[in-house]
């Protein structure tokens, strides 16, 4: 069997040890990188006694994508922007093309290094440095009339103090060796500005600071930012499609009985609980058993969970809720978009649907546990005491996120809202709904708004200061 037709079978666990031939040298793979089952594979290797970074393109297409990789990788070096050197690109013996770079040890992506950073907040001293650090490289791009058109942290590769541009697949040349235009400058960067969360959109100027400062250019910071929200709506409608379907974040399992949407780094730790959803529910105190969810707390590996089962109280219940989504499906959505948006919530781990066919049932959900004080008891039944000032900015913070956002809650019980880590969470997303409507946004708005401010007594004094600084839509 070739290299190729081996590499395709073997689907996302290629084999190790792998070795082949390339003209450059013998070739043994140490690890795998990254796998894209049947289409691209990248490892680090050995190629005759070098370390090097080899990208295999096994699908079928496999000569125009390796050879758009190098072209991309000949322009960035062409116009002096730093990139690891090619060593050898060319069709694999028995199908399939390969694309061979110096191997950078030791280098982090700057994604990695954003994940390390103390703060992500906007305006945080190192996150801005490190931001600051990619807007540079990107005008030199722009400088030199090439664009990155998958523009995101973990493209760019730290290494000794000097960063590199890495994916030659996504390099495009616009105009080589001849500035953009601001128009193209701004499409470009509005790719990479909306991959921050939308609380760093207020710091847009300041942001470009580092930018400008490499390639001077007049640009409109009124047309970027709707570039940039039209860019951030298509990643999230694009990364919510992703968490239903099977790909590299995401596994996905469905029979005639069952389907089951989970993490993929948390499917090995979950087989169990994912198996048997009902053994851990049964096997533990419950945090609640209503008739329609049942939910309770379990520990895995020593992290603690909380399951969600979502009932069917009766036939006629059933006959109303088959034919849509279950809540568990609605959940799930609504979790991972707000975790996209960077507004806090357990973070969601599975999802399982008992089915009949096209028929549903039964539904599960699967989320961290977060140990934090619902606000009710937290701020006090009574409403007779004020928030302390880092209370009162976070619970602010994030209704403004979810008015950015058009998102409405639905049940804006307290109880739904924890404080902890020094942020409010949002939990029992059921009845929530992101709004494309402004008609329909405000009526929801105005609802969730006023269910907030009723937990407390009207006449207190925090119903009132809540009544007074809750942003009205």
């Amino acid at each position: 069997m070739s290299l190729q037709a081996r590499l395709r079978a073997a689907g996302r666990e290629p084999p190790l040890p792998c070795d082949f031939t390339l003209p450059q040298g013998p070739v043994r793979v140490l690890r795998w990188l990254r796998v894209l089952p049947g289409k691209r594979l990248v490892a680090e290797v050995d190629c005759a006694g070098q370390p090097g970074l080899l990208k295999l393109f096994i699908a079928a297409g496999a000569e125009r994508h390796c050879q758009r990789e190098v072209d991309g990788l000949l322009a960035l070096q062409a116009q002096g922007v730093t990139t690891p050197a090619l060593l050898g690109h060319g069709a694999l013996p028995d199908g399939g093309h390969y694309v061979l770079t110096a191997y950078l040890a030791g280098a982090s992506t700057l994604q990695q290094c954003w994940e390390l950073l103390n703060s992500r907040a906007p305006g945080d001293s190192g996150a801005m440095a490190l931001l600051g650090q990619a807007l540079a490289l990107i005008a030199a791009m722009h400088r030199a009339g090439l664009v990155q058109t998958d523009l995101h942290l973990g493209n760019f590769l730290l290494h000794e103090r000097l960063l590199y541009v890495i994916d030659g697949d996504a390099v495009e040349g616009l105009s080589p060796g001849q500035p953009l235009t601001a128009a193209q400058a701004e499409d470009n960067l509005a790719i990479f500005l909306a991959q921050l969360d939308p609380e760093w959109d207020a710091l847009g100027e300041l942001l470009l600071v580092d930018y400008l400062q490499h390639n001077p250019l007049a640009l409109n910071p009124d047309r970027l930012a709707q570039l940039v929200a039209q860019v951030r709506q298509r990643r999230l409608d694009d990364y919510l499609g992703k968490t239903l379907r099977d790909c590299t974040t995401f596994a996905v399992r469905r029979s005639w009985s069952r389907f089951c949407a989970a993490l993929r780094s948390e499917v090995d730790s979950l087989s169990a609980l994912l198996a048997r959803p009902d053994d851990a529910l049964a096997a533990q105190p419950l945090l609640k058993d209503g008739g329609s969810s049942t939910v309770g707390r379990t520990c895995v590996q020593g992290r603690e969970l909380v399951i969600k089962r979502y009932n069917i109280k009766s036939f006629g219940h059933w006959l109303k809720r088959f034919w849509r989504p279950t809540r568990a499906w609605h959940s799930w959505l609504a979790a991972h978009r707000l975790q996209f948006l960077g507004i806090a919530t357990p973070a969601p781990l599975a999802m399982i649907e008992q089915r009949f066919g096209p028929l549903r049932h039964r539904a599960w959900l699967v989320t961290e546990y977060c140990g934090g004080v619902d606000l009710l008891r937290y701020l006090g039944e009574d409403g007779q005491h004020l928030p302390a000032p880092e209370v009162a900015d976070a619970l602010l913070a994030v209704f403004d996120q979810l008015v950015q956002a058009r998102i409405s809650h639905g049940d804006f019980k307290a109880t739904n809202l924890l404080w902890h880590a020094g942020r409010v969470w949002l939990i029992d997303l059921d009845a929530m709904q992101a709004h494309r409507s402004e008609r329909s946004w405000q009526a929801a708005w105005q609802r969730d708004r006023q269910r907030f401010v009723r937990n407390w007594p009207a006449e207190s004094p925090l119903a009132a200061w809540l009544d007074e600084r809750l942003p009205r839509g």
